[in-house]
């Protein structure tokens, strides 16, 4: 994987091939990576585009568990949006010949988010997730950072909340009487979003909803993030694996690596989709 890595960034990470991959075919309104349609769209554009409606950030790893959860996929294509959350994925689309145009991923855009909105008073959030305390001390830095008291409520729910339907009312309960307008839940995927799937139309004032990961461990400062220099160059899950090898490394080195052959047969032409594929409508379609 470091290998397939460094090839991309060799054959597709320069600003002159990326400028002539760009110019010779054009951007996209969306673009398709084996069965997912990503939104294509720069961070200033997603910034000033967003105002309501659900949001996944799709990286490597969704995509291999999008090859066997129909469930997953359907709550996938469900969303409002689907913006790039891996480098790997951006050089996955100059591979094919449709570029996108920019990595989304849900660490970096959502402080974007917050600092974008930083003197919007309609924009008020709810973080849900990480350990004990965890989601608190997320709310406390990030409002400190603001400079006004843009997160107004923050929870960290028990391990398996998502299977206890008093806790999940609960928290409904919590987030609505906060009156935020954003509910950031970040307790890994698919959980977070089949959970937001599931209870969305719960929720009173709620416009957006972000699954955002590690996330809030990053915003609470007890998760380091991988060096810049690694995350540009599509490294960012060697140093997951490196920080946190007992929980990481079968997901990066066995259940992911699969995806550069299906990947390499959507660029012959030769990809099949997992056939409960077949009868679904991305939901961007029918907007």
């Amino acid at each position: 994987m470091i290998l397939t890595s460094i090839f991309f960034h060799v054959l597709f990470g320069s600003r002159r091939d990326r400028r002539r991959l760009f110019h010779s075919k054009g951007f996209n309104n969306q673009v398709k990576i084996l069965n997912v349609p990503f939104d294509n769209l720069s961070v200033v554009q997603f910034l000033e585009t967003l105002k309501s409606g659900v949001v996944f950030t799709p990286n490597v790893d969704h995509l291999m568990k999008l090859q066997r959860d129909p469930e997953f996929f359907k709550i996938y294509l469900n969303a409002d949006y689907r913006v790039c959350d891996s480098q790997i994925l951006i050089y996955a689309s100059r591979f094919l010949g449709t570029p996108l145009k920019e990595k989304i991923s849900g660490s970096d855009f959502f402080p974007l988010f917050c600092r974008f909105h930083r003197n919007n008073e309609d924009i008020t959030i709810f973080l849900l997730g990480g350990a004990q305390g965890v989601a608190d001390r997320a709310r406390a830095r990030i409002n400190a950072k603001i400079g006004r008291d843009i997160v107004v409520g923050a929870y960290s729910p028990s391990f398996g909340f998502e299977k206890n339907e008093q806790e999940c009312l609960e928290i409904i309960e919590m987030v609505n009487q906060s009156k935020a307008t954003v509910l950031a839940i970040g307790v890994g995927a698919p959980k977070q979003e089949k959970w937001i799937d599931k209870y969305k139309d719960k929720f009173t004032h709620v416009k957006i909803f972000f699954a955002v990961g590690a996330t809030i461990d990053f915003e609470a400062g007890i998760v380091r993030r991988a060096p810049r220099w690694m995350s540009k160059m599509g490294l960012e899950w060697l140093f997951r694996i490196y920080s946190d090898p007992k929980r990481l490394w079968k997901r990066y080195l066995v259940e992911d690596l699969p995806f550069f052959w299906l990947l390499l047969k959507q660029k012959l032409g030769v990809y099949q989709p997992p056939s409960f594929t077949s009868c679904k409508k991305s939901s961007m379609e029918d907007r």
